[in-house]
């Protein structure tokens, strides 16, 4: 990715790049909802992401080059109102310098940048969160600062929540700043507190992007996000963290019946990643897989953020050999599935899932073998 951009960058600027940085997507591993909630989560950072080169310039204009759309977009030096239309992806920069004098850091004037990526668009796995921390990291780098890891992380997070407008938690940004190779990151969002954990050996992620996508995605969001908060509020807790199930159940009546079981959903999911914590630390593979799946069928029964195409993926996948189980990754209402597999699952198998998939949808999903891969850095 570092000679592609470099080569370019001076295509399109005319000169060498300054800096150039380098964050990972994510796969969502367990822990769907629960990041907002004040709960626990489990990730992934893979080996594909999203590339940044940037140079100053001393005449204050921001010039902005991505290659999802192949334009330049000029702006001054004021940060101003969000971009739409195709040049809406500069949101995730403008937001990260829109953040940066909240965690007490300079601005950077005038620049020349360019963005890449290898992530596969619309599959869940957060290219959103890592061009966020890219841009961060070279932010800092040519404005002569430094930050630690878990201000970068914070950094991004409220670039997302308060200029892109996207209520999201930590999970994101957290694992594509903490991420390991051959790792899981946890993540307690109450802190937030990162670690790590190991992942046995013989795990395997495959991907399946369906390529479907609710429409008003955002607003789907926010009403999951509105009814946690309102059960949260019956049970007198600022977050569903601090709620017990039988306290759950006690709100019964006192909810919305889809308020209800989302905060079901949610209350759950979080003792499934601890569950599942247990289970990596003991090389449990089938015991993790069988926590996915049932996490997948929360998110269909209870949380109502899957859909009738990642349900058929999910099936379909947990009735092949050699696959311990598979879930919705990401915020869903559509995108993709992941599945966790032993290394005798490969791509026979998942051009038969693909196949299958193929002749219900009339549409093949893109299939993606995933490894682990190193956190945001400068390259």
């Amino acid at each position: 990715m570092k000679q592609k951009i470099a080569a370019l960058f001076k295509q399109i600027h005319g000169r060498e790049p300054s800096v150039i940085t380098r964050a990972p997507g994510r796969i969502e591993f367990i822990g769907n909802h629960t990041d907002y909630n004040g709960g626990t989560v489990l990730g992934a950072s893979i080996d594909r992401g999203v590339a940044v080169a940037i140079a100053p310039r001393t005449d204050g204009k921001r010039v902005f080059y991505s290659e999802f759309t192949g334009k330049s977009v000029t702006l001054g030096a004021e940060v101003g109102e969000k971009q739409t239309g195709e040049a809406s992806w500069i949101n995730y920069p403008l937001g990260v310098i829109a953040a940066l004098p909240a965690f007490g850091l300079k601005v950077p004037q005038g620049f020349d940048y360019v963005a890449i990526s290898d992530l596969p668009t619309g599959a869940g796995l957060s290219s959103s969160a890592a061009i966020e921390l890219a841009s961060g990291l070279a932010f800092l780098a040519i404005t002569g600062q430094q930050a630690d890891r878990e201000t970068l992380v914070k950094i991004g997070k409220h670039a997302e929540n308060n200029f892109v407008g996207v209520p999201c938690g930590i999970l994101d940004q957290g694992v594509s700043g903490f991420g390991q190779g051959d790792h899981l990151v946890f993540i307690d969002c109450r802190g937030p507190r990162f670690d790590t954990v190991p992942l046995p050996k013989g795990a395997h992620f495959w991907i399946f992007n369906t390529h479907h996508k609710h429409a008003l995605v955002d607003g789907l969001f926010a009403a999951r996000h509105r009814e946690c908060m309102e059960v949260a509020k019956v049970l007198g807790v600022s977050l569903l963290v601090e709620a017990s199930s039988e306290q759950v159940e006690a709100a019964k009546g006192s909810t919305s019946p889809d308020a209800y079981q989302r905060a079901k959903h949610v209350v759950e999911e979080i003792a499934r990643v601890g569950q599942t914590v247990t289970a990596l630390n003991q090389g449990d593979l089938p015991a993790v897989g069988r926590l996915l799946t049932a996490s997948h069928r929360s998110s269909q029964h209870l949380f109502g953020n899957s859909t009738d195409e990642l349900d058929f993926l999910v099936d379909t996948l947990t009735a092949t050999d050699h696959v311990f189980g598979a879930r919705l990754t990401g915020g869903g209402f559509g995108g993709a599935v992941m599945s966790l597999t032993s290394a005798a699952f490969g791509k026979e198998q998942a051009d038969a899932v693909a196949a299958a998939y193929e002749k219900k949808y009339g549409a093949r999903p893109d299939v993606l073998h995933m490894r682990t891969g190193a956190g945001a850095q400068q390259l």
